[in-house]
């Protein structure tokens, strides 16, 4: 399993805490510093199976406003979350071909 996570983030770490009391093994991407390419976002989605890539972003952030992304086609959505990756919704997990947004965090532990 890897987790997209935000040490920042307390559902992020939330997300941490619960696999490790579940005995799960996972590798830990920091995507702020990792930052994830157009193509493991396009895969992601897929993964995901979502249709609006707004579904996996934090539509409330300052930059999702500041670059006007409300009307715009899934590719901006997408090079959006490429060059600023706090617009990514966290956590998220992915094991054995599926995905999810831990939000709630048992989306995460549906996919264990």
């Amino acid at each position: 399993m890897v987790v997209w996570h935000n040490p920042k983030c307390s559902k992020s770490r939330a997300t941490i805490e619960a696999l490790d009391i579940k005995k799960v093994q996972y590798t830990i991407r920091e995507y702020l510093k990792d930052t994830p390419t157009k193509n493991e976002i396009i895969d992601l989605i897929k993964l995901l199976k979502i249709k609006d890539p707004r579904d996996m972003m934090r539509t409330k952030e300052d930059e999702y406003k500041e670059l006007d992304l409300a009307n715009k086609s899934a590719d901006v959505l997408i090079d959006a979350m490429v060059s600023t990756p706090k617009l990514i919704e966290r956590p998220i997990a992915i094991n054995n071909g599926k995905a999810a947004i831990g939000r709630p965090l048992e989306n995460i532990i549906e996919i264990i």
